[in-house]
Formats: structure tokens, C-alpha cells, sequence
């Protein structure tokens, strides 16, 4: 696993908003994504695994997964540490 440490909304190092963002090779269990989000004691917490069509994504806060249902739908809410994710994996 790599994770990087983001520095949200700002140009500068140790400012802004930070968030975590974690690069795996696969889904670990989602107690494990749990304990690492709150091991980090961000707001937010993104991990993310390259899959055959893209990259999916989980956001998670100390309080769970962001998720939530829209027509029966799932549906994954977007926080800071998911739009960083994005931009690392593109970047």
C-alpha cells in the first residue's frame, strides 16, 4: 500500500485541509480500511484499486463509509481526499 498525505485547497506544504489517500493492489478487508482511517485522524480517508475498467474508490471518515442511495442505487459521496485521489491516479 502507498498513501500520501494531501494538503487540500492549498499551494503550500502543512496548509489547507489534509486527507488521507491510499493506492492498494486490492480490497483489504473494510475493518482494516476503518482502523487506517482512524489511525490517520483525518476528516477523510481515500483508498482506491485499479481495477480492469479504471480505478475504484472508497472515502471513508472516522465515523464510516460515505455512501448512500439514490433510486436504489448506491452511490458514492465525493470528499476532498477522493477528488486528490483522483488527481494523483491521473496525475
Amino acid at each position: 500500500m502507498r498513501q500520501y498525505i494531501v494538503d487540500a485547497f492549498t499551494g503550500k506544504v502543512f496548509h489547507g485541509n489534509q486527507a488521507a489517500v491510499c493506492v492498494l493492489e486490492e480490497w483489504p478487508e473494510e475493518s482494516l480500511m476503518m482502523n487506517i482511517t482512524r489511525e490517520n485522524n483525518f476528516s477523510e480517508t481515500a483508498f482506491t484499486v485499479k481495477e480492469e475498467d479504471g480505478y475504484r474508490l472508497r472515502w471513508f471518515t472516522p465515523g464510516g463509509e460515505m455512501v448512500c442511495e439514490l433510486k436504489g442505487e448506491r452511490v458514492v459521496l465525493l470528499g476532498k481526499a477522493a477528488l486528490f485521489s483522483v488527481s494523483e491516479l491521473v496525475l
